[in-house]
């Protein structure tokens, strides 16, 4: 190909063994490089967090932490719709129809870089930050046909929670997943009671029989920790079945059948 004008975003830490040449729909070339890195593993910290993912505040973290949404597709959207207002009025097949269909699909590439830039950062802090992180199951798919199909879109919330599941296997950290089913909104964090369910413009309420006053999202992000603390356990637990302490069960087991 010859010489080639390229903006490294990093050095290369080893010779590569392969390449691959990507052209995106902007015109755009990328050169993703295939090498052998050793396992970059952070020093242990002692911190747990649980994460609660929403529209308003893009995450609420157990400890209190609170990370807004830069909907950075909706700051755009201005923009967004002139550049698709030009493309409309372009005739079929023309060249300045294609020019502009490219500025469209630059501007969203400029979107989209943003937000993964977003995404990364903050995806970084936390694994950082914290020895286990846990997060909720969420059905993207099914609100991604609903009215909030935009903001479900704009928040990324699959991308993001995909970036904290490899960074924490790249980095030797837990990562946890529960239910999507879990009633983190309704349980009170204090005392375990399980109230109704709750509609989304209820941000506050009351635990009637501790009194205990909970935002809802600070509550659900501890009750995320609380269940993938337990899921944690439980799986620790039956991946000792095979151990010391399943022969002890199946010892007590037997020994209890010749008892009767």
């Amino acid at each position: 190909m010859g010489d080639l004008k390229v903006a490294w975003s990093r050095v290369l830490p080893a010779e590569p063994t392969s390449l691959t040449i990507v052209k995106d729909s902007t015109g755009r070339y990328f050169a993703s490089f295939v090498v052998d890195v050793d396992v970059d593993v952070l020093p242990e910290v002692g911190g747990e967090v649980g994460i609660d993912l929403g529209l308003e505040t893009f995450a609420v973290l157990s400890d209190g932490t609170k990370v807004k949404t830069p909907r950075f597709l909706r700051r755009a959207e201005k923009k967004l719709k002139r550049l698709h207002r030009e493309l409309s009025r372009k005739a079929r097949g023309s060249r300045n129809r294609s020019k502009a269909r490219i500025k469209v699909a630059r501007q969203y590439a400029r979107v989209a870089d943003q937000r993964r830039d977003w995404h990364h950062k903050v995806s970084t802090r936390i694994i950082r930050d914290n020895q286990a992180v846990y997060v909720e199951d969420l059905a993207v798919f099914g609100l991604a046909r609903t009215r909030l199909a935009k903001s479900v879109y704009d928040a990324g919330w699959s991308t993001f929670v995909g970036m904290l599941e490899y960074k924490a296997a790249k980095q030797g950290r837990y990562f946890g997943k529960i239910g999507r089913f879990e009633p983190t909104t309704q349980v009170c964090s204090l005392c375990g009671h399980r109230g109704g369910p709750k509609p989304l413009n209820v941000r506050e309420w009351t635990c009637e029989p501790c009194g205990a006053v909970h935002n809802r999202d600070e509550n659900a992000a501890i009750n995320t920790l609380a269940a993938g603390r337990a899921d944690r356990l439980n799986a620790s637990w039956s991946a000792g079945k095979t151990g010391p302490r399943a022969w002890r069960s199946a010892m007590k087991q037997e020994a209890a059948e010749t008892v009767v």
